[in-house]
């Protein structure tokens, strides 16, 4: 289940990182760079933050997924009357596929449901943020969006299905559920989270 769950984490990360490196106007060998670093890039610092051997030095499936699907972008990609909405929509299943399969692997290691839930949400993010970094983008987890909050709670569900006893594919499955119907409904009907609203900064303050 973790690697089926890491395997289609890499190659819906991997595409997106494509699909950005095209709005970039990059080469193929920029596309294969970006959708790498996006693919395998969140599950690699989980598995560092876990003093676990990274997943696709192991077994190299994913990394060859990742650049087959960069790869495949960079032809398709043009086709896409938007290719930022495919983007978004495409980020929100890596999303969660992360999320659940980090939530797992932490579980597998640390037995700390907190931990988990903050190792899976971790997961799920780190991919977007290094493809944001290295494609100079505005970054999905600074705005208002429902994101973070969507990964939050397939990982919560997973753990909460692991203790009640569920195997590990029904949670898997339960988490994947929670996390990408969450982030859709959002999308869908543009929900975003109150944003705080402080008072102004007075005298020395910035």
């Amino acid at each position: 289940m973790l690697e089926v769950l890491d395997l289609l984490a890499t190659v819906v990360f991997a595409a997106t990182g494509a699909l950005a490196a095209s709005r970039k106007g990059m080469d193929l060998l920029g596309f294969l760079w970006l959708g790498a670093a996006a693919g395998v890039g969140g599950g690699t610092l989980r598995d560092l933050i876990l003093d676990q051997p990274v997943f696709w030095t192991v077994n190299t499936t994913p990394l060859i997924a990742s650049l087959v699907a960069a790869a495949a972008m960079h032809f398709i990609a043009p086709r896409f009357p938007s290719r930022l909405q495919v983007l978004i929509w495409l980020d929100a299943f890596g999303m969660a596929f992360a999320s659940t399969a980090g939530t797992l692997k932490c579980l597998g290691v640390e037995g700390s449901g907190l931990v988990a839930v903050v190792m899976g949400v971790f997961t799920a993010s780190a991919g977007g943020i290094i493809r944001v970094l290295l494609a100079q983008e505005p970054s999905i987890i600074l705005r208002r969006d429902i994101y973070v909050t969507a990964a939050a709670l397939g990982s919560i569900v997973v753990v909460v299905a692991m203790h009640l006893g569920l195997s590990e594919l029904h949670s898997g499955g339960l988490g994947f559920l929670s996390a990408s119907a969450l982030r859709c409904v959002a999308i869908r009907l543009g929900l975003q989270l109150p944003v705080y609203r402080g008072r102004p900064p007075s005298g020395g303050e910035s």
